[in-house]
């Protein structure tokens, strides 16, 4: 665990101290704060309106309108912008020479993408918390309930543990950190959309399409439900992330 954090804490030194972490999280912050501004308008603006939807029987839910939404545009935000987190962290290695040396270190492969993984994922984890004052506010305002935004968060978190898993892989498969980035993005946004075939596919190939769908399993975590399935899924996908990246580093070592 020593050696896992020790990596980690290298690697959140060189994101510390470039201006990539800064940039990424302010535009990060700015493209999720603009959009949670519009939702809020329109929920004000509903909420104007709210006589008209009691008589018809209908109450606003802030959870639903606001908090939900703004869950899933976070996740599109963090499909654009995690890839551009994880490029560097074994193409950097490569393009700067020390990636023979971290290899031949006395460290075990699983603890260097366990390190690099958890870095990535800190990271991830920071700008999130500082998009958190969203929710606080809301607090403020209105009468949220606390469970689905904790589950919400939870998995947000999920989802970018499955970005980072595959960032992280394809970081270690190419020196490019241009093309890691793209890979990173274009096998992510597949897994996003895959579920869309289930529509037009027989009942068994559809319900696998949707099963494999990374954001299928996002909906339950935003009405406040943890299932066992959803977490099999999102730790399963990182795992085998983590696990095909071992394997490449393997393959390395040895060439």
């Amino acid at each position: 665990m020593r050696n896992i954090w020790l990596i980690a804490k290298r690697d959140m030194g060189s994101y510390f101290n470039s201006p990539i972490f800064y940039v990424v999280t302010t535009v990060f912050l700015i493209i999720y704060s603009y959009i949670f501004i519009n939702i809020l308008s329109f929920f004000s603006m509903q909420s104007m309106q709210s006589g008209q939807f009691q008589q018809m029987g209908m109450a606003l839910n802030i959870n639903e309108m606001v908090i939900e939404p703004s869950f899933q545009n976070m996740a599109v935000i963090l499909l654009l912008i995690i890839p551009i987190i994880t490029m560097r962290s074994f193409s950097e290695e490569k393009k700067s020479k020390t990636f023979r040396l971290l290899l031949s270190s006395p460290v075990h492969l699983k603890e260097i993408v366990l390190g690099k993984f958890f870095a990535c994922m800190i990271v991830v984890g920071l700008m999130v918390l500082l998009s958190s004052y969203s929710v606080i506010f809301l607090f403020f305002i209105g009468e949220p309930d606390i469970g689905p935004v904790l589950t919400g968060y939870l998995g947000v978190l999920l989802m970018a543990g499955c970005y980072v898993s595959v960032g992280v892989f394809a970081s270690s498969l190419t020196e490019n950190q241009i093309v890691a980035a793209v890979i990173t993005f274009g096998f992510s946004l597949f897994m996003w959309v895959i579920g869309w075939g289930a529509q037009s596919a027989d009942s068994s190939t559809g319900q696998v399409l949707e099963y494999l769908s990374i954001i299928e399993h996002m909906d339950r975590f935003l009405k406040g439900m943890v299932e066992t399935s959803d977490l099999t899924y999102y730790l399963s996908f990182i795992i085998f992330g983590l696990f095909l990246c071992h394997r490449t580093l393997d393959s390395n070592r040895w060439r």
